[in-house]
């Protein structure tokens, strides 16, 4: 068994035009540092000790190769595999991968959405999956802060105001480790046909849920931030992600 880092770097990045007219939406420089999104996602594998990576791509894909080539740079190994034409979405991107065959049903995948940061202990992760014996783990933030302000109502009356709460709820951050068996589930799925576009998230861990199978709940109170668009972007503190993940620079 072999422990491998799947990192999901080949959307076209809608969300972040006029941008992504240029650039892949994971390269793109945050930071003090202007350091591509990616960067930080492949150090902070290396400071958990996941050296071997591979990273699902397809738009300007040149541009990740030739920042990164095959990591040596960043003492990693770095796999590249393009999306199939026709085969939308992280599912599907992971099942092209392992027709590929850049892993195995008897690796561990811990995948990583290339949208995210985070200085999540991917190594603490890792551990309570294989100890538990889940099918898969997903990573959950403990409280969601939102950018809105939120109401209680009595009919036309505001009873109770709340700006930018944070809700008690559970939110997954695009993070999860996921047993390389799960390809298995995920074939039947798309032999089924039924998905315009087929989702890691949305479709094969709700199956998995649904089926009853040992998916884990890592829960976490570290920090992660969605740059997943403009308007996001344009609100990503420079000095926030210093602080937090200027250890890995």
């Amino acid at each position: 068994m072999a422990v491998k880092g799947i990192i999901m770097a080949g959307g076209m990045g809608t969300r972040f035009k006029p941008l992504t007219n240029y650039l892949q939406k994971c390269m793109i420089p945050i930071g003090d540092k202007e350091k591509p999104i990616l960067e930080y996602i492949i150090r902070l594998y290396k400071h958990h000790s996941i050296n071997d990576l591979v990273l699902l791509v397809g738009y300007r894909y040149l541009q990740i190769e030739n920042y990164f080539d095959h990591g040596e740079r960043f003492a990693v190994k770095l796999n590249y595999i393009q999306d199939k034409p026709g085969w939308k979405g992280s599912a599907n991107a992971l099942l092209n991968a392992y027709n590929e065959d850049a892993f195995t049903k008897n690796d561990t995948l811990v995948v990583y959405y290339g949208d995210i940061v985070s200085n999540i202990n991917l190594d603490e992760m890792l551990r309570q999956h294989q100890e538990t014996g889940a099918k898969a783990t997903v990573a959950l933030a403990t409280g969601l802060q939102i950018n809105e302000g939120t109401a209680e109502v009595d009919g036309d009356w505001i009873t109770a105001f709340k700006e930018k709460p944070r809700l008690d709820t559970k939110a997954s951050i695009g993070i999860l480790v996921l047993e390389g068996s799960v390809i298995e589930d995920m074939i039947e799925l798309h032999m089924a046909g039924q998905f315009s576009s087929f989702d890691l998230m949305g479709d094969v861990i709700q199956y998995l849920v649904e089926r009853k199978e040992k998916v884990g709940a890592y829960l976490t109170n570290a920090f992660w931030y969605d740059v997943g668009s403009i308007e996001r972007y344009e609100r990503l503190s420079n000095e926030r992600i210093s602080e937090e993940l200027g250890f890995l620079l």
